[in-house]
């Protein structure tokens, strides 16, 4: 039926944009509700007479956006020279030796330092893996490789992988496998990730044939 074809077609072309702009209206919204509640502590501290001007920074749409995009280049390039570094420095020392905050900053500080290194490897590479049983095969991303008491266990010939789960990619579950056991892929980690999300109805471009192992 043309009409019910015609239909999907269109949701098809709207769909995509209208979730990307939702998410974004969603995280404008986030912002700009941070940066009110800061107006506000700051409003009540300040002279009477600043009151209409940070009124009026109320009423500023997306104003937020662009003074958390401000202090994170800022952070960027102050921590670029040597003197930035050493403040950072302090700032973790002070951290880690508070109790309880210093097992969440440690932690959230070592994952971030992985992902968002540019000399790590953390989710660099996508690979294709045998899971959850042999001959049932799926999208991976390579994080790394075990170290310390685990790598004692496993020898140096793992690696440890990253499975999210469709259509949610950011729940999924961590393995450690033979490096013999994962095919690395040509796919960008970006192809990769549409592939998973679209339950594999989105396929990437095949720049060259992978084969895979037989077992």
């Amino acid at each position: 039926m043309p009409f019910k074809k015609y239909l999907l077609t269109g949701l098809m072309v709207w769909l995509p944009l209208a979730i990307t702009l939702w998410v974004l209206l969603w995280l404008v919204g986030i912002l700009d509700a941070v940066f009110g509640g800061v107006l506000s502590g700051l409003a009540a501290v300040t002279p009477a007479s600043l009151g209409p001007l940070i009124e009026r920074l109320h009423h500023i749409p997306g104003l937020g956006v662009l003074l958390v995009a401000s202090v994170l280049l800022g952070t960027g390039a102050l921590v670029s020279n040597v003197a930035g570094r050493w403040w950072v420095t302090q700032w973790d020392k002070l951290f880690t030796h508070i109790p309880i905050v210093k097992s969440i900053y440690n932690s959230v500080k070592k994952v971030s330092d992985t992902l968002f290194s540019s000399n790590g490897n953390a989710f660099r590479t996508a690979l294709l893996i045998q899971y959850p049983r042999a001959g049932s095969w799926t999208i991976a991303f390579q994080t790394g490789v075990p170290s310390g008491e685990v790598q004692s266990h496993l020898g140096p010939d793992f690696v440890s992988v990253y499975v999210p789960t469709t259509p949610n990619p950011t729940s999924g579950f961590f393995l450690m496998l033979p490096k013999s056991d994962v095919i690395e892929l040509d796919m960008s980690v970006d192809q990769a990730l549409t592939y998973v999300i679209s339950m594999g109805s989105v396929a990437p471009t095949m720049h060259s044939p992978i084969s895979v192992p037989s077992k």
